[in-house]
């Protein structure tokens, strides 16, 4: 395993769609709540704004949380990120292995034991199991697989699976009692008044609800 997965447990999604303060007040509010890994997802503006954004969020996660960044290997490689994430209809995996090299952390998107096996043979450092539960924050997420997909994935793979679709307070501990290393509650903290509170609440719930 990589070891800066090592300690992960509340991952941090940010979504200016759903911010109430801002991309870059999220990410400053979850990491003083002691979240150790972030994923910067900016869907809506141009290269020049992401890559200017993606940098500043790279310099306020250095020394203190992991810094991936999802789909844009391009922006990536600008900001000197620790990774990326990629869904299955993204760059095929070897080629984005390839570009990132040995060390930078890629994270695949999965929906079941099969593309979870696959993920690990192809040499993903972890898996993101989504959705879970329904959402509507991802529109083409897909099918709900439920948390026993999660302990059948866990049964299958050594690399750590993040819980991703639908994850709030009230389904939480489930999702962690059924094995997953760590979890997203996109809406649930983003949307909330407080990104800290939520942060640390989500970060409690996980680390005393592990197997």
């Amino acid at each position: 395993m990589n070891e800066k997965l090592c300690d992960i447990d509340y991952y941090l999604v940010t979504d200016s769609r759903l911010s109430r303060r801002g991309t870059l007040g999220d990410v400053r509010e979850a990491l003083r709540a002691g979240c150790r890994i972030v994923q910067y997802r900016e869907k809506d503006s141009d290269t020049k704004t992401v890559v200017e954004e993606a940098a500043a969020i790279g310099e306020l996660c250095r020394g203190r949380a992991v810094f991936i960044v999802n789909d844009r290997i391009d922006v990536a490689l600008a900001v000197g990120a620790d990774g990326v994430h990629i869904g299955q209809e993204d760059m095929p995996f070897g080629i984005a292995r390839r570009l990132l090299g040995p060390d930078r952390i890629i994270g695949l998107t999965v929906h079941d034991v099969a593309e979870s096996m696959e993920a690990e043979r192809l040499g993903a450092d972890y898996v993101g199991l989504s959705p879970i539960f329904e959402t509507g924050t991802k529109k083409d997420a897909g099918k709900a697989c439920g948390v026993a997909m999660i302990r059948a994935v866990k049964e299958r793979v050594a690399i750590p699976v993040v819980a991703i679709g639908g994850i709030n307070k009230a389904n939480i501990a489930g999702v962690i009692g059924a094995g997953a290393d760590a979890a997203c509650a996109i809406s649930a903290v983003l949307c909330a008044d407080d990104v800290f509170a939520e942060t640390a609440a989500f970060r409690e719930i996980i680390r005393n609800n592990r197997p």
